[in-house]
């Protein structure tokens, strides 16, 4: 399946935003001015969502057209309508398309299934950073159809409506569960400390305060202490 990497899951989601406004300001502004006030690393309501590696939220407003079509080994299509008025040069360039309404965009990459994966953002997206209750719905109001949305099966078959397939998924970081993850970059910044606070001590030294440093980092023990989903470095 091209939205799966081993145990890792990609999804994209493209949500149409509804064409309205409130008052001056255009339903898509909102969304996209919700999305911009969330908070970040470990105080991002996505930090809760379990085994989520990396997402993102934003505002498609349109797609856009970078360039004139690639050339060949015999020409170029921009050299030969150089010879021509720009009226007729604009004429010949493909038409473009634009999209019919502004999307809301979520990307994330995750470990584990899909259906689970939904679920834990229905549950776990509940309150913002300082407590108020501002749940996913806060955020994909405005969007069409989602005043449909009830509960955590309503949500998962939005979201799956909404879907689109990660056909050239890579997946950047290792196979193992967000929690076995987290577990080794917390281990590595501590053993990272452990060298360099023990540089040009003597063996013996070493080896006493290395056991004490087993025992407090708990190697073997992936519910702490551990880095924090989302934790940014210190």
């Amino acid at each position: 399946m091209a939205t799966k990497s081993g145990n890792a899951t990609a999804l994209t989601v493209l949500s149409p935003i509804k064409n309205g406004a409130i008052g001056e300001m255009s339903f898509a502004d909102i969304t996209r001015e919700r999305c911009l006030r969330l908070p970040i690393h470990e105080k991002s309501p996505l930090a809760r969502v379990p085994n989520t590696y990396l997402a993102r939220l934003f505002v498609l407003d349109d797609v856009f057209y970078e360039s004139l079509p690639g050339s060949d080994s015999v020409f170029n299509f921009s050299d030969i309508t150089s010879f021509f008025s720009d009226a007729a040069r604009k004429a010949a360039l493909p038409k473009k398309d634009h999209l019919q309404s502004r999307y809301l965009v979520f990307s994330s990459n995750f470990y584990g299934d899909l259906d689970d994966y939904l679920a834990g953002m229905w549950e776990k997206w509940a309150y913002d950073a300082h407590g108020n209750q501002r749940d996913i719905r806060y955020i994909w109001e405005h969007c069409v159809a989602f005043d449909q949305v009830n509960d955590c099966n309503d949500f998962i078959g939005y979201i799956k409506k909404c879907q689109l397939d990660a056909s050239l998924f890579f997946n950047g970081s290792t196979d193992d569960s967000l929690q076995e993850q987290l577990k080794a970059l917390y281990l590595k910044q501590e053993f990272t400390k452990f060298v360099v606070a023990h540089q040009g001590k003597s063996a013996e030294e070493i080896q006493q305060d290395f056991k004490t440093f087993i025992d407090r980092v708990q190697p073997e023990n992936m519910d702490g202490p551990s880095w924090l989903p989302g934790q940014s470095m210190p």
